[in-house]
């Protein structure tokens, strides 16, 4: 069976992306979402969550 990335419909805080990508890789949201905010801090985080809330569909 193949896994699929969404952004998640339930337990989101902005757009449901690192809940999504949490759900993915079977981790705690918590840590993508510190992560983000470390990419973020470092000038590439911003620009990759807009891509992803662009490219990756909505849970079905």
């Amino acid at each position: 069976m193949s896994r699929k990335l969404y952004k998640a419909k339930e337990g989101k805080v902005l757009d449901g992306v690192c809940k999504g990508i949490a759900d993915y890789f079977d981790i705690d949201p918590v840590i993508v979402r510190l992560l983000w905010i470390f990419f973020g801090a470092c000038g590439g985080g911003l620009l990759a969550y807009v891509v992803c809330m662009v490219v990756v569909p909505r849970e079905p």
